[in-house]
């Protein structure tokens, strides 16, 4: 656990938090490179990660990309939403947080 006030990479600047941002509709042979070089275009992106089912091992058709600017995770939003990647309109916004949901039973 950091301390208060300890250096924390995902803060790097006073008032700048990151944001983490949904990417779906993603086509299933897109890799997290491709996913990175169209954020790229507008700011730095910490980390990619598409969901893989753990049954398959093949992509669920979306992913999280972290931006460590608000404001350039905004313009990456702004650019993206509706555009194709790997010939498929991405939908792009932020990132809810994941619910709970309850346990299953293993019987």
């Amino acid at each position: 656990m950091l301390e208060e006030g300890a250096f924390c990479p995902r803060n790097q600047a006073e008032g700048e938090r990151g944001m983490n941002i949904y990417v779906g509709n993603l086509s299933y042979d897109a890799r997290e490179n491709d996913l990175r070089e169209a954020f790229e275009q507008y700011g730095s992106v910490d980390n990619v990660n598409i969901i893989m089912d753990r049954y398959t091992n093949r992509s669920k058709g979306f992913g999280f990309v972290e931006m460590p600017s608000d404001e350039e995770a905004k313009a990456a939003i702004d650019g993206l939403n509706g555009k194709e990647i790997l010939g498929r309109a991405v939908k792009v916004n932020e990132a809810r947080p994941r619910e709970e949901r309850p346990r299953r039973q293993s019987w």
